[in-house]
């Protein structure tokens, strides 16, 4: 309900709906997927309303991927939640002014509303750009999601090639980002986001990254798919979030922020022993820093 609310103070004018159906040896899901879907039947302001319900589970990687191939063959951009992230107001602002903005350069593949550099201020201007996607609150348009492939089909003539070396200076991030994408593409991981993350590099993609955080998970605990720590457990649970200041102040150049990929890559991805030894130490001491 928290998420619906957000976007009922939003007002959008349209709203496409993704729902997965209830996994048939879970009998307790099927009671929860209708409650979740009569929240929708709540709209009370103007607003076109367009449903795409699974009756089936699909799991994360269909049901995500066949849904989002939905939005975009209806719409040319979408601003797009998960039930589990919360937007800053601010965050719809955001996202609409950049996905004007970057309507026509082919180069900009997404918008993200996560900001992962605790405190961490990259640049002069609102925002930056990154090599790197997150899902929890993000934007695109339908010329961007068209490279999208699901199945990570040029994957195995690009492993043999220099992508990932041309991207990380590091063999240890080059070998955990081929592990991650071939066992993703040996569906060894059901998911859709590292699909996307993969189209964006294959063509050196920029990805644009708010430099406060706009959005936050609120989903982690055990009935979570894949938060299912405690969310005193992690850094990324319930991270504030924080007024995005308008007008905006646009970078003066399209290239990707360095010293904030460098962090994002020992910090989210790859984190070394020590990082996560202080990560541990922070949780213990409730301390929200890295």
């Amino acid at each position: 309900m928290e998420v619906f609310e957000a976007i009922r103070q939003a007002k959008p004018k349209k709203l496409l709906v993704i729902a997965d159906g209830s996994r048939p040896n879970r009998p307790e899901e099927a009671e929860r997927c209708a409650v979740t879907r009569a929240i929708i039947d709540r709209v009370d302001w103007k607003c076109e309303v367009l449903k795409n319900y699974s009756d089936i589970n699909l799991g994360p990687r269909k049901r995500i991927s066949s849904g989002l191939k939905w939005v975009f063959d209806t719409v040319e951009e979408a601003i797009i939640f998960e039930h589990d992230c919360f937007p800053h107001p601010t965050f719809f602002r955001f996202c609409e002014e950049l996905l004007d903005y970057y309507r026509q350069e082919d180069r900009v593949m997404a918008i993200n509303g996560q900001n992962d550099q605790f405190g961490r201020r990259r640049g002069d201007s609102s925002y930056y750009f990154s090599r790197y996607f997150h899902c929890w609150g993000w934007a695109t348009w339908s010329r961007a999601w068209k490279h999208y492939d699901v199945d990570l089909q040029s994957w195995s003539t690009v492993a043999k090639g220099e992508l990932l070396h041309n991207i990380f200076k590091s063999q240890n991030d080059v070998d955990y980002w081929s592990n991650i994408l071939q066992e993703t593409y040996e569906k060894k991981i059901d998911t859709w986001d590292y699909q996307w993350l993969f189209a964006c590099w294959e063509r050196n993609g920029l990805i644009v990254n708010p430099n406060v955080n706009l959005t936050s998970n609120i989903g982690f605990g055990s009935l979570a798919e894949n938060t299912v720590c405690d969310s005193r457990d992690s850094l990324y649970a319930n991270m504030k979030t924080k007024e995005m200041i308008f007008p905006l102040k646009h970078p003066q150049l399209l290239t990707y922020n360095q010293a904030a990929d460098r962090f994002t890559q020992k910090t989210v991805f790859n984190p070394s022993l020590i990082t996560r030894a202080r990560s541990k130490i922070s949780r213990t001491l409730g301390i929200r820093s890295i």
